[in-house]
């Protein structure tokens, strides 16, 4: 089982249903846990029994709502506190510092840091890193159409009180308003599609995918699983 974290106060939950789709049509069994203030998964994914804390499947992936600890949820599915869970991938979306402690993020496989450089999204960011307590190995995904280094030399700068170790590759996603109109209208109609996303946008979300997955053995499966992800077919 492989565990990543996305970490920041940008808002990440379209991005990680999408790259979860991927790897869900790939046969891979996933689990999405919201940690975040505002519980945003609660809104968009849609559940036949809402209570305060649930686990739904949706377009073969599971989504955890309302738990703030492994053991939680675990409950919730009837397992015990020592048995493993059964998905190949959990993703973590993590807005707070408390996360980092109730996740046991420091033993997570992956981190990334997503974030925009909009003032909110860089100080909350900033924030919410300074829940980490010991050194941990961080990749940034930014989220910009065009990222100047010196606002990368910015963030590294006011980055540098926290216990983030950057990853030299950076993962940028030259947002576009377009994207933004389609992931909207994918929430109202309650469909993970990726059709009319920009080119760029589906070059980065195939590219981290790829990443996530780790194994090239399977880029070709992966590559099949985006297309027909694209077409609709599935």
């Amino acid at each position: 089982m492989q565990t990543i974290g996305f970490i920041g106060g940008y808002d990440k939950s379209d991005l990680i249903i999408y790259i979860a789709k991927i790897l869900a049509v790939m046969g891979k069994k996933v689990l999405i846990i919201d940690t975040t203030t505002l519980q945003k998964i609660r809104y968009i994914i849609p559940t036949m029994s809402p209570a305060k804390t649930y686990v739904t499947n949706f377009q073969d992936i599971d989504f955890a709502v309302g738990f703030y600890s492994y053991n939680a949820i675990k409950n919730y599915l009837g397992l015990s506190e020592s048995e493993n869970f059964s998905y190949d991938y959990i993703f973590i979306d993590i807005d707070s510092p408390e996360a980092f402690e109730n996740f046991d993020i420091k033993s997570i496989n992956k981190n990334y840091f997503v974030t925009n450089f909009d003032t909110y999204s860089i100080k909350r960011g900033m924030e919410i890193l300074s829940g980490i307590t010991e050194p941990m190995n961080i990749k940034k995904v930014f989220f910009s159409k065009e990222t100047s280094k010196e606002e990368d030399d910015y963030f590294n700068y006011i980055s540098l009180g926290t216990k983030a170790i950057w990853n030299d590759e950076i993962i940028y996603f030259p947002f576009e308003q377009g994207d933004q109109s389609v992931i909207m209208e994918n929430q109202r109609t309650r469909k993970i599609k990726l059709k009319k996303l920009t080119k760029t946008y589906k070059e980065g979300l195939e590219y981290l995918a790829e990443e996530i997955l780790d194994n090239p053995q399977e880029n070709a499966k992966l590559a099949k699983a985006f297309k027909q992800i694209e077409k609709g077919v599935i």
